[in-house]
């Protein structure tokens, strides 16, 4: 069983996040990285902290960061078992001090994210989930909580939308839907608010990368939702040479026909 792993990987995630908050507290500085996406000593100082917890919990798993993402495909491509991690999901939401940034560590098993922690600093709360256990969420010092997806969708229906990162897509399938609310926010938070039952979809239309989605993904999922292409098919991991994610949707209620919505 995997679960044993989500308590250790929920002390990591926070060890980072108090790293991060140190950084927070100071007047940073912003690099840019090759794709123009920015970079802070926050950025590097929960990867470090992760790598490192995450090797002496499971000595010899392969790991695969945002920071440290250059692994050849032939290499990558014969992992069965491995940590996928963001060290710091919403670097823009970090530099806009909004607080709306997470930690992700997902392991992904054969192409499925199986246990996930995301571990949002600002708030001092993390949400695990973890395949056939189910999801919680856990406010500092407190015993986790069990948290489900909305089943059936409220009405108006309630969709999540990037905070940074705004679609013409997403507006189109807004105006499908019809009776909806639009609430914004940043990184992973968007999938979590879905896998606690306070929204029923999230959207996302635009570019992400697998480090971005696969620990809330582990937790939407723990939770009894889904997250799925346009074509209403599962969403998996290290599938191709590239780490780029397509469009998908994250969805509260898997039974809902949520494709019959789009273009």
């Amino acid at each position: 069983m995997n679960k044993e792993f989500l308590e250790p990987v929920a002390a990591i995630a926070r060890r980072a996040g108090d790293a991060i908050l140190d950084v927070y507290a100071t007047d940073f500085e912003v690099q840019s990285k090759d794709d123009d996406s920015p970079l802070t000593r926050a950025d590097m100082a929960a990867h470090e902290i992760i790598i490192e917890g995450l090797r002496e919990l499971t000595p010899g798993m392969p790991i695969l960061s945002e920071e440290a993402a250059n692994v050849p495909w032939e290499e990558r491509r014969q992992w069965d078992s491995y940590w996928l991690v963001d060290p710091l999901d919403g670097t823009k939401e970090f530099i806009k001090r909004n607080g709306e940034f997470t930690v992700n560590i997902a392991l992904v098993s054969d192409g499925v994210p199986t246990v996930g922690v995301v571990h949002v600093p600002v708030a001092a709360r993390t949400y695990l989930g973890c395949t056939g256990v189910g999801a919680f969420r856990q406010e500092q010092g407190e015993a986790p909580e069990a948290i489900q997806t909305r089943r059936p969708p409220a009405t108006p229906l309630r969709v999540m939308a990037s905070r940074s990162h705004g679609s013409e897509a997403v507006e189109r399938l807004l105006q499908r839907i019809g009776d909806c609310e639009k609430v914004s926010a940043g990184s992973s938070l968007k999938f979590c608010r879905v896998a606690e039952g306070s929204a029923d979809l999230y959207p996302r239309f635009g570019p992400t990368s697998e480090w971005d989605t696969a620990a809330a993904q582990a937790v939407l999922e723990a939770a009894g939702g889904a997250v799925i292409d346009t074509e209403g098919n599962p969403f998996r991991y290290n599938q191709k040479a590239d780490l780029l994610n397509g469009h998908f949707l994250a969805v509260g209620d898997p039974e809902v026909n949520w494709t019959r919505h789009l273009d």
